[in-house]
């Protein structure tokens, strides 16, 4: 379902964009022409489109990113897979590991989220009933109208032409059904004339609605038209987007009548303007949504008026000053812009820094067995960096219990547990794999991936002290925001598996802010198994979502005699990406690494 909540936010800030706009086009109002007033506009209409791209935008600032995840279902619901519980159970033949996961659902929408859903796609389909409505009644009159007969006017008309410089032969109809002069379509343009102004009309005054008309052609406001029909259907609700709409209007007509007065001689500015006022009765109707006219409210004609009547060309100068006013205002919101994004499943990318970096990229896609996954390595020896997949190692994805290494870290930190001293009773509860259900210690609840133990130790945290941790230690993108107990399980906790190795040697180069003690005590729970001179250190972590494994982690580091390898392997698919999958894929991958 769309992401009706966070779309309704998103609205929060497209009221304060749009007064944005308002307020440089009324500050800036002597330095902007008409035309640049009227693609400020513009502006806003590609913010308008934002939220229903289908990708996050990156660059979402903190307060941005609070704002968002208002919309997010928080925390998530928590059930055991679907299965056996023990589906996710040893890892590996010598079952020295477990990759133990709980489920998380996402599937279900509140009944409030479904409610606003289905209001807004009824509000959609009572404005599409009236789009509609108003395209047969413009049919009507396009059937209805004759080419234009009178060879005066004709000849009037193909001075127009002349005078825009328009080499389309646009045609002219006339019709009994309209009060003031339109131009619709955009493939195939036709203007319309109303019959009274055929018959009754002074020369001079129709050439200015002619010219007038032809303005729309130029600059393509047949197409803009469309746009603001689109916009005018999606937000609907939104009165900030309807006023702004119709200020876009009014701000088009005066465009149009600036470029009808650049084309004219300053002593017929005057006669425009009368034009506008001689017909301000007849015109002053609303045209469709589909044409684009002369017309407009009262209101609106008084504006143009006065805009004729202190009319003066625009100077190389003003229009520079025009161009960057211009070009601000659309950097000031461009910032504005990952805030708008809806996409929960946006990609959030870490930007790694490569600058003098050792980097190769091996083929290991057949290790991969089909799954789109990466596999990242750092050599100490050769101070150097393997990389399959460069892409998917820079995407931020949950940690899932792989960040359990940094919350007992914190544990440790905040005095929670300490060396030494880091057992922890069992509630009596009755969880879904059995290893859970007795006292743990950080070995123990390491090795056997007891949530419990490590919410625990999050809980008696605090949120506010999570957080602190996570910027400290810089951990992916800092967002502890979906719940105490499940900010890390497939929720908004992120991190690339780049970002997971570089942690990694951190934490083994005692370069944390932690305690040397402390790090000593989770590198001990981390150690896996040894063979020879060779040691392996190391965490799985799965990603289960309404009983699929769809995120498979497993990351580490291995000691050699004359090197250490830190190294990260994710898996994703539909199913079946496990930690425990994971972990086979990096050990077949290292045991081929001389």
């Amino acid at each position: 379902m769309f992401p009706i909540i966070r779309f309704l936010i998103c609205n929060l800030f497209i009221a304060i964009l749009t007064g944005i706009i308002f307020a440089v086009r009324y500050g800036f109002k002597s330095q902007l022409s008409a035309r640049r007033q009227y693609q400020l506009w513009f502006l806003l209409l590609g913010l308008l489109a934002v939220p229903f791209l289908p990708v996050q935008l990156p660059g979402s600032g903190r307060a941005a990113a609070w704002f968002t995840n208002l919309g997010s279902r928080s925390p998530h619901a928590l059930s055991p897979a679907a299965g056996s519980p023990g589906a996710a159970g040893r890892t590996g033949a010598a079952g020295w590991i477990s990759d133990f996961s709980i489920s998380v659902s996402r599937n279900a929408p509140s009944f409030t989220e479904t409610l606003l859903f289905f209001i807004w796609l009824a509000g959609m389909a009572v404005m599409l009933l009236l789009l509609i409505r108003s395209y047969f009644r413009l049919r009507h009159i396009k059937r209805s109208s004759l080419p234009l007969q009178n060879r005066d006017i004709l000849a009037l008309y193909g001075r127009c032409l002349h005078e825009t410089h328009i080499r389309r032969n646009i045609p002219v109809r006339s019709t009994a059904f309209l009060r003031s002069p339109v131009i619709t379509g955009f493939l195939k343009p036709c203007i319309y004339l109303p019959l009274h102004l055929i018959s009754n009309c002074d020369p001079a005054d129709l050439r200015y609605m002619l010219l007038h008309e032809l303005q729309h052609y130029r600059h393509k406001d047949a197409a803009v038209n469309y746009l603001m029909n689109i916009a005018a259907v999606l937000y609907w609700f939104n009165p900030f987007v309807w006023l702004a709409l119709k200020e876009m209007r009014g701000d088009r007509e005066t465009a149009c009548d600036s470029a009808v007065l650049e084309m004219l001689e300053t002593k017929d500015y005057e006669d425009y303007g009368h034009t506008l006022i001689n017909f301000a009765e007849k015109i002053s109707l609303i045209p469709f949504p589909f044409a684009s006219g002369m017309g407009g409210n009262m209101k609106q004609l008084k504006k143009r008026i006065l805009n004729i009547s202190s009319y003066r060309p625009e100077s190389a100068w003003r229009r520079m000053r025009g161009i960057c006013i211009y070009c601000l205002t659309a950097l000031l919101l461009l910032a504005v812009v990952p805030a708008l994004s809806t996409d929960a499943a946006g990609e959030d990318i870490y930007k790694f820094d490569k600058k003098g970096e050792d980097i190769s990229h091996p083929d290991l896609s057949s290790y991969f067995n089909g799954y789109d996954g990466t596999f990242v390595l750092y050599d100490t020896a050769a101070d150097a960096w393997q990389i399959y997949n460069e892409e998917h190692a820079a995407l931020r994805v949950p940690p899932d219990s792989t960040y359990k290494i940094y919350n007992a870290l914190l544990g440790l930190e905040t005095g929670i547990i300490s060396p030494g001293q880091t057992q922890m009773g069992w509630d009596g509860k009755n969880y879904p794999f059995e290893e859970w259900n007795t006292d743990q210690d950080l070995n123990t609840a390491m090795r056997d991936s007891v949530n419990w133990y490590f919410q625990s130790l999050d809980r008696q945290a605090g949120p506010s002290a999570i957080k602190d941790y996570l910027r400290q230690i810089r951990y992916g993108n800092e967002d502890n925001s979906h719940g105490t107990d499940t900010y890390w399980l497939e929720s908004s906790l992120k991190i690339s598996a780049i970002e997971q190795v570089q942690l990694l040697k951190r934490l083994y180069d005692y370069d944390l802010p932690a305690d040397k003690a402390n790090i000593n005590e989770v590198k001990n729970a981390l150690f896996l198994r040894q063979n020879g001179e060779e040691k392996l250190y190391g965490k799985t972590g799965t990603g289960r979502v309404d009983g699929h494994d769809v995120n498979g982690w497993f990351v580490g580091w291995l000691e050699r005699t004359d090197r250490t390898y830190f190294f990260a392997v994710n898996l994703k698919g539909s199913s079946g990406a496990t930690g425990a999958l994971a972990s086979d894929t990096a050990q077949a991958i290292l045991a081929d690494i001389q």
